[in-house]
């Protein structure tokens, strides 16, 4: 059977795959491009198997670019391919983790690592990332300990409990207390504390993980001692009070107290449990902060197991700590899921160094860096806001303009939910009158732009604003460092 006869390709099309063909022709081999002068350096940094990673990618990329007719002559240039290489491999290398500047406004942020660390717990956690450590051993008798040791008796010393003990964050203090003192039991809890801790972690389904049964007392708004005590019964493992961190109920409402909750459960043998969530070790308002319950008020007022976290008004690493009774917390201890849920030598190290700070309660404020940045005058904020106005302003122009604005800080990580400290910063907005959705495409772009900076910066937008609140900002030159990039990055 005769074949089809070809129809010629218009000329247009014709003359697009020439193009493409010429352009994947122009690509050198992966061999070639290691043994180019930035091929072979890069190889003797880095090693052969990485940088032939990279450049494997890079003409993979260059190859796909030009199938579409999208490859500029241009990159296909020694000096383009040599810089295209470099740029892969530093990309390859740079660290996922990396540090930012928070103008957010939110002092513990929860998506930014939460509370910065102590210069000593810093340099403590150094010390012992370098060299082997005492963690699990006895010096004293020469024979295993136990890493709990570490920080139970400072931990004892600041709350006053019998004992302590310590997992990687709260939420697993809340479970393995609920595992070990109820499980195929009954907790009570009232209706107005079922929280949501965060990122969809809520307090019923951490009694349901720990295989103990969750009874609801009370309202919403109001539940007395009376609701617990008609709730106990044979089956009962504990009673559980959760701090509602993250949120405040107002007006027409009532709790029950820790003092009160103890001596109902303790009435009817049964253990009371508190879940202080951020749990302040000194009151807040001796620094002009609003008051946080205490943890050492809950030990004082008869609870036998106290939990909290390390890492937010504490101004520690991430660690739920579990303080109270001695039988309570062996208990606790005794459990496997302790194993599982305990802490490394690095965070063990940064909390033995910032328990330590606190020791000395006079020096507290310009030795922990959560706590100095939520005392920070506003007054001081504003001086730095005006100094960084101008540069800024110049590096932005001519597509947006910048004032110095009051801010309201909130402290973050569901500590003082409702409470606002009083901060200033920069507001940008877009330039030139532009209209509701262009002025807030702009901004969000701007965003990105410093997102994208070598030491991203990230702000917030309300009301067609790019907001940076300079709380947290401990010194101007993060900042102005990096202004030069910015301005470059905005140019048409």
């Amino acid at each position: 059977m005769p074949s089809s006869p070809r129809l010629p390709l218009p000329r247009g099309s014709a003359d697009a795959a020439s193009s493409a063909a010429q352009a994947r022709a122009s690509l050198p081999s992966v061999d070639r491009l290691l043994r180019s002068s930035q091929g072979r350096a890069l190889s003797r940094i880095h090693g052969h198997e990485l940088v032939a990673g990279c450049a494997r990618r890079i003409l993979a990329t260059l190859r796909e670019r030009a199938c579409e007719g999208k490859l500029a002559s241009e990159a296909t240039s020694d000096e383009a391919l040599a810089q295209a290489l470099r740029a892969e491999c530093d990309a390859r290398l740079a660290p996922r983790l990396r540090g930012v500047v928070n103008l957010t406004g939110t002092v513990i942020h929860s998506n930014l690592g939460r509370a910065p660390l102590a210069e000593q717990a810093i340099e403590q956690v150094a010390a012992v990332a370098r060299e082997p450590s005492n963690l699990e051993y006895d010096l004293e008798a020469g024979a295993r300990g136990e890493r709990d040791a570490v920080v139970e008796r400072l931990l004892c010393e600041l709350t006053g409990a019998e004992a302590a003990t310590v997992v990687n964050n709260n939420a697993a203090a809340v479970l393995l207390t609920a595992a070990a003192l109820s499980r195929g039991r009954e907790i009570i809890v009232s209706r107005g504390e079922l929280v949501e801790i965060g990122g969809a972690f809520r307090i019923p389904d951490v009694i349901r993980s720990a295989g103990a049964r969750l009874v609801e007392v009370g309202t919403t708004n109001r539940t007395r001692a009376d609701d617990y005590a008609a709730a106990i019964g044979p089956r009962t493992g504990l009673v559980m009070k959760v701090h509602p961190s993250n949120f405040a109920i107002e007006g027409f409402s009532a709790a029950v107290g820790e003092r009160e909750l103890a001596a109902v459960a303790h009435a009817a043998g049964v253990p009371c449990v508190s879940d202080l969530g951020s749990g302040a070790l000194l009151d807040l308002s001796r620094h002009g902060l609003p008051r946080e319950p205490i943890v050492r008020e809950a030990v004082e007022a008869g609870c036998d197991v106290v939990t909290f976290s390390g890492d937010k008004l504490l101004g520690g690493p991430q660690a739920g700590l579990i303080v109270g009774r001695a039988a309570a917390i062996e208990r606790i201890r005794r459990h496997p899921l302790k194993r599982a849920l305990r802490v490394s030598k690095l965070p063990l190290a940064a909390l033995d160094a910032t328990l330590r700070l606190y020791l000395s309660p006079e020096r507290l404020a310009e030795r922990l860096p959560v706590l100095r940045l939520l005392t920070r005058p506003q007054a001081s904020i504003r001086t730095m806001a005006e100094a960084l106005a101008e540069p800024v302003a110049a590096a932005l122009a001519p597509r947006f303009e910048v004032g110095v604005v009051e801010l309201a800080s909130q402290i973050g990580s569901g500590s003082l939910p409702v409470e606002r400290l009083a901060s200033a910063g920069l507001a940008v907005t877009a330039a030139g009158g532009l209209r509701s959705a262009r002025a807030d495409s702009a901004l969000h772009e701007l965003a990105h732009v410093l997102r994208a900076l070598p030491v991203p910066v990230l702000g917030r937008i309300a009301g067609r604003r790019l907001l940076f609140d300079l709380r947290c900002l401990k010194s101007t030159e993060p900042l102005l460092a990096q202004l030069p990039a910015l301005a470059r990055a905005l140019r048409p």
